[in-house]
């Protein structure tokens, strides 16, 4: 199977880039994580990645003059990894519109509300504010716009009368775990691509996600249908 080299951005602790980490640990998960890159050298999430044995790189935005020049470095260091996608995983600076562009449908992120509602910062206190019944997470190809890429998957919990935001936050949390590596297997498989400004599925569903609602389901274990014509245009 051709594992797609997948890295990961991270400012901090690095939980949902673990889950990826742990996900892809798995022969069969069609990414493997080559990298980890963080802006912030005091990163709990790098010495995380390093004693799972993930080469780790700070690339702190301070040594560098502009924005630009900073994402040109994180680009190269991409491309010394050999990576094929990129995953962010709470990284906390804005990508540039040339950085987005040229990793354009093989860029993702991860965001703690069900887009397109609660773009941005402070997601759990809008979400209680607005007395919403159910909130979650969302999975979404990075575009120049924040929280506003293509959606691959959405995963939702409720909202229980009695939450506050850590106790929301924290059943998010755990959802988005969840949802990351589905989304990520998605992708890496071609069953997920971006064509056109939309996210287009292919293969079968399983429909079992137990206590959470994700859309699409996991996939489940019959063969599936590939766009390898589209895919081939991301293989170096």
């Amino acid at each position: 199977m051709d594992r797609k080299r997948t890295s990961i951005l991270i400012s901090g602790r690095g939980s949902n880039m673990a889950a990826l980490i742990a996900a892809a640990a798995e022969p069969s998960f069609p990414a493997e994580i080559v990298s980890v890159i963080s802006n912030d050298a005091e990163a709990n999430g790098l010495k995380m990645a390093a004693q799972n044995g993930i080469p780790t790189r700070a690339i702190a935005y301070k040594d560098y003059s502009s924005r630009e020049e900073h994402d040109a470095a994180i680009d190269a260091a991409l491309g010394e990894s050999g990576s094929e996608l990129v995953c962010l995983a709470g990284y906390m600076r804005r990508l540039t519109p040339g950085f987005v562009e040229k990793w354009s449908g093989r860029m993702i992120n991860i965001h703690p509300a069900l887009l397109p509602a609660f773009k941005g910062l402070y997601t759990h206190a809008a979400a209680l504010a607005a007395g919403v019944r159910i909130h979650g997470c969302t999975v979404h190809f990075v575009t120049a716009e924040v929280d506003a890429g293509p959606i691959i998957a959405q995963a939702a919990v409720p909202v229980l009368a009695d939450d506050d935001e850590a106790g929301i936050a924290a059943r998010v949390l755990k959802a988005e775990h969840r949802l990351y590596p589905l989304a990520l297997s998605l992708v890496a498989s071609g069953r997920a691509v971006l064509r056109g400004g939309r996210v287009m599925h292919y293969g079968r569903n399983s429909g079992d996600t137990g206590d959470v609602l994700i859309s699409p389901a996991p996939p489940s274990t019959e063969p599936d249908t590939v766009d390898l014509e589209y895919l081939a245009r991301f293989t170096p």
